[in-house]
């Protein structure tokens, strides 16, 4: 059918011409979607506000030839607010769409969907920490891409026990055999603070001390970026707010 219905995460968004806007869209069930929004840069646009970065709605469009049109838009998650008003949080907010932008459109499911929507409601409501909830999402988002980090048995060998080292390239945690030499040591409560990041164990993720939180956030990162394939540009922002708010 030309025209279709789809809740949809705004990821970015590009001016065209003098009122239009190139969107950029991940949806439940369709996948990542490239659409053009007309008209919606005009003060009397009757749903510009809803089509903005970190918002989510039920959207209509009409399949183009290479872009599709967006017809009706209406709200479900008008979080764009609540994030904006904070420096992390906004720019944790930009690393996780960033991310879900990166992942090929082949990969897009509707569970990533769900756990981007999840994400960007946490980080609007403040319950937990902007970076917590970025390093969550990341770990989940990439168990859900096929690269889950190996976080028990060793994820080159698989053998079992507390390992020490975590190497992105190897896929996380490795025994003494497999870690190349020089590999930095991970402290024990790093590494169970980064199972309750995958498991979203928020209670254990609170409680977590300072320097155990940076160093899983650092981990994280490596890992994601590496996977990727190319870096997150997003996260350099992160790690330069949470620089300042440390001093």
């Amino acid at each position: 059918m030309p025209t279709y219905r789809d809740e949809v995460v705004i990821l970015r968004t590009h001016k065209l011409g003098e009122a239009d806007r190139i969107l950029t869209l991940l949806s439940r069930r369709n996948g990542k979607i490239r659409a053009v929004a007309k008209g919606v840069r005009r003060t009397s646009s009757k749903f510009g506000a809803r089509l903005e970065p970190f918002m989510v709605a039920d959207v209509q469009l009409y399949r183009g030839r290479t872009l599709d049109v967006v017809q009706q838009a209406e709200s479900l998650g008008s979080y764009g607010a609540d994030i904006v008003v904070e420096y992390e949080r906004y720019t944790s907010a930009n690393a996780m769409v960033e991310t879900a932008d990166r992942l090929n459109e082949s990969e897009a499911t509707p569970q990533q969907y769900l756990l981007l929507v999840g994400g960007l409601r946490a980080l609007a409501k403040g319950d937990h920490t902007p970076r917590s909830v970025l390093d969550s999402y990341l770990l989940r988002v990439m168990a859900l891409s096929g690269w889950a980090p190996g976080l028990g048995e060793c994820a080159r060998c698989g053998t079992a026990g507390d390992h020490r080292s975590f190497v992105a390239q190897l896929g996380g945690m490795v025994c003494a055999n497999c870690a190349p030499v020089g590999s930095p040591k991970v402290a024990p409560e790093t590494t169970s603070l980064l199972r309750s990041l995958m498991a979203g164990e928020w209670d254990a993720v609170d409680g977590a001390p300072q320097h155990a939180s940076a160093a899983a956030s650092g981990l994280v990162a490596a890992y994601a970026q590496w996977h990727l394939e190319r870096g997150i540009r997003s996260l350099a922002h992160v790690e330069t707010g949470r620089a300042e708010m440390t001093r």
